[in-house]
């Protein structure tokens, strides 16, 4: 976490510029690209957890060397299928934030982002209460991450499982995406598409 006012400044520009781009090749997701951006200037900081409005989180599209399999953990919170990541917990930088909840989620070694942090996805998803935690917001980031070394993963206290699943399966809602979420088969859509 940096206290550095300038740090601050430019890892909030840069992400800035990360929506921006985003919006622009994604223009129906642009207003949600300028809440987000409207997010950054709260004075409350949103890259904190207990900012129980809202706050940011960065996920990656963790994908097998080939493309054609996306790693996904039935989360043991919130018992579903969902993409790695987590909460940035003070951490300005949401790219850093997905490479290393794909690393400690995983186990894989060897991850690095594609594109450097050229955001693949973005969603904003309640998250309900549980247990001392009122529900709220979370404002999720989403990056490429390839797997490049072995595919053998570890399942971390996080995760109930691990499962390379078919992109394709997931673009066509073969997996469960409950509560009409549909962010998996949006992303596995887009990941074909491209």
């Amino acid at each position: 976490m940096s206290s550095n006012p300038e740090s601050v400044v430019a890892l909030d520009a840069a992400l800035r510029g990360q929506l921006a781009d985003y919006a622009r090749r994604h223009p129906e997701h642009a207003a949600l690209a300028d809440e987000f951006s409207t997010l950054l200037d709260d004075p409350e900081n949103p890259f904190l957890r207990d900012r129980l409005a809202g706050h940011f989180t960065g996920s990656a599209w963790l994908v097998s060397a080939d493309g054609a399999r996306v790693l996904l953990t039935h989360h043991r919170k919130l018992n579903r299928w969902l993409q790695l990541g987590g909460h940035a917990d003070g951490v300005r930088d949401l790219a850093r934030v997905a490479l290393t909840e794909a690393e400690e989620e995983s186990g894989l070694a060897g991850l690095v982002l594609e594109d450097g942090a050229v955001l693949f996805d973005i969603d904003k998803h309640w998250i309900p209460e549980r247990h001392d935690v009122p529900g709220h917001w979370h404002y999720d980031a989403r990056y490429v991450v390839p797997a490049v070394g072995s595919e053998v993963f570890a399942i971390s206290e996080e995760s109930l499982a691990l499962a390379w699943r078919d992109v394709a399966d997931v673009a066509n809602a073969a997996i469960e995406t409950p509560d009409g979420d549909d962010s998996l088969p949006r992303m596995a859509k887009r990941w074909l598409a491209r």
